[in-house]
């Protein structure tokens, strides 16, 4: 009998879960990590024994379903898993992909977030997202937003975006990025994907913040995905007990 595993899906090489795996396998979780974004009919593993649901981020839009049938997929999954009452993260396009599975929209920003800058904490924010403060240091990346679905409780914004984080159920969405290692950090600054909207000296820049930045936001990253594993544990142990029992045989 298989044990409960979180599904972590990925949408493009350079777009990994990062600090997420880190707090996965500090609490001894099982994860694969597998995209379907081109293959809509992969297998997957059985929805009963999932632990988890990770939805990383991704340069494609979250609706771009003709072009990436594989997003349909994982809305219907999303909005099952929170239904189900598995804990679900969504990070940038899989904030997205968590939103409008909901019923929110997906529109166009204001402008591209893209930089170092801070989240504002709201008043109803929840113990899915710990800010120890009223604003917190993050990564923006993105050039889409979405409205809160129905249902849902908004838990940070920015200037620029109305709803940079929220919850509903079991799930929490996050339109930042605070998964990024310096290592992949580095690999996002060296894909032409990720940089072709900055100019040389925005990526020098942003190079050079780095340390400074990476120091305040990696304590607020370990709180968000310690909590999330720690969800992700319960849920999975929740699973083992409901499994039936094996009978011990007796030979007499």
């Amino acid at each position: 009998m298989s044990k409960p595993q979180v599904l972590i899906l990925t949408h493009a090489p350079w777009e990994r879960p990062g600090r997420i795996v880190d707090a996965l396998e500090a609490c001894d979780l099982d994860y694969v990590t597998t995209s379907i974004i081109s293959k809509p009919t992969a297998d997957l593993p059985d929805f009963n024994e999932l632990a988890g649901l990770v939805l990383m981020g991704g340069p494609m839009g979250a609706l771009d379903f003709d072009k990436y049938p594989g997003l349909e997929v994982e809305a219907k999954l999303a909005k099952a898993a929170m239904v189900a009452g598995k804990p679900v993260l969504g990070v940038c396009l899989g904030h997205q992909i968590m939103a409008t599975a909901l019923g929110g929209k997906l529109k166009p920003g204001k402008a591209p977030e893209i930089g170092f800058g801070t989240v504002t904490r709201l008043e109803n924010s929840h113990e899915f997202l710990p800010m120890w403060g009223k604003k917190a240091t993050v990564l923006h990346w993105h050039n889409d937003c979405v409205t809160l679905p129905a249902g849902a409780t908004p838990l940070a914004k920015s200037d620029l975006t109305k709803v940079q984080a929220f919850r509903f159920g079991t799930g929490l969405g996050m339109q930042f990025h605070l998964e990024v290692t310096p290592t992949l950090f580095e690999e996002w600054l060296s894909e032409k994907e990720m940089v072709k909207d900055l100019k040389k000296s925005q990526v020098s820049q942003m190079r050079d913040e780095f340390p400074e930045k990476d120091a305040l936001i990696k304590p607020f990253a370990t709180a968000v995905f310690e909590g999330f594993a720690a969800r992700c544990s319960t849920h999975a142990r929740t699973l083992d007990r409901k499994k039936p029992k094996k009978k011990k045989i007796v030979i007499s």
